[in-house]
């Protein structure tokens, strides 16, 4: 089983057009196309009937307190944690993703859901909680919202997409599809999975 994809290679850099944020040429960050990246799938097990595809950053600061700030930067020793950038159930084994199909825009508030394109479900990505104090942007944000990591930050970002091959032709969770109730929900029916994993940063310091 393999994921590939398009828009970027395995350990390549993600395109700015597939971000949430991108450089604005003076050290600091705007909003980007926040296109989803293109993805296909071959090998599939005997047997599939749909798939779940998240994606995930386990590069994220777990401590906020030089995040953006001026003068500072987010070092490199700093513990990180994971930050959910797309949740996406019920997806059709056949056919492949178009970039752009699932997400073309940074959306105030965040895209509606679950129900997706095609038949899909969609979960809450972590945006929901970054932008909960922010009156303008907070919301429920379903489906795929990409990189936009601190701009200060010493390290490269991962994200890691990852397809899993189920047994059943909707995955047995409702509710709000956050990735520990999808994680509980894939147990007993994964019947093989794949991963790609892009790299990005905003600090221009970084290579990547």
């Amino acid at each position: 089983m393999k994921l590939t994809s398009r828009t970027f290679t395995d350990g390549a850099r993600i395109p700015g057009d597939n971000a949430f944020c991108i450089p604005d040429g003076q050290g600091r960050a705007q909003l980007g196309g926040n296109r989803n990246p293109h993805l296909a799938w071959s090998g599939l097990p005997a047997g599939t009937r749909s798939l779940v595809l998240t994606c995930h950053d386990p590069d994220v600061p777990t401590r906020g307190d030089d995040v953006n700030q001026d003068g500072r930067t987010v070092p490199a020793s700093l513990p990180r944690g994971d930050f959910t950038h797309w949740i996406l159930v019920d997806l059709a084994p056949e056919g492949e993703i178009a970039e752009g199909e699932f997400s073309s825009s940074v959306t105030p508030a965040g895209k509606p859901g679950p129900a997706g394109p095609r038949g899909t479900r969609q979960g809450i990505n972590d945006y929901t909680a970054w932008f909960a104090g922010d009156e303008q942007m907070k919301g429920d944000y379903h489906g795929y919202d990409g990189p936009c990591p601190p701009w200060n930050d010493e390290i490269l970002h991962h994200y890691v997409f990852t397809l899993y091959a189920l047994d059943v032709d909707r995955l047995p969770v409702e509710g709000r599809l956050t990735m520990d109730a999808v994680k509980a929900a894939l147990s007993g029916h994964v019947l093989g999975q794949a991963s790609l994993t892009g790299v990005y940063a905003l600090n221009p310091s970084v290579a990547g």
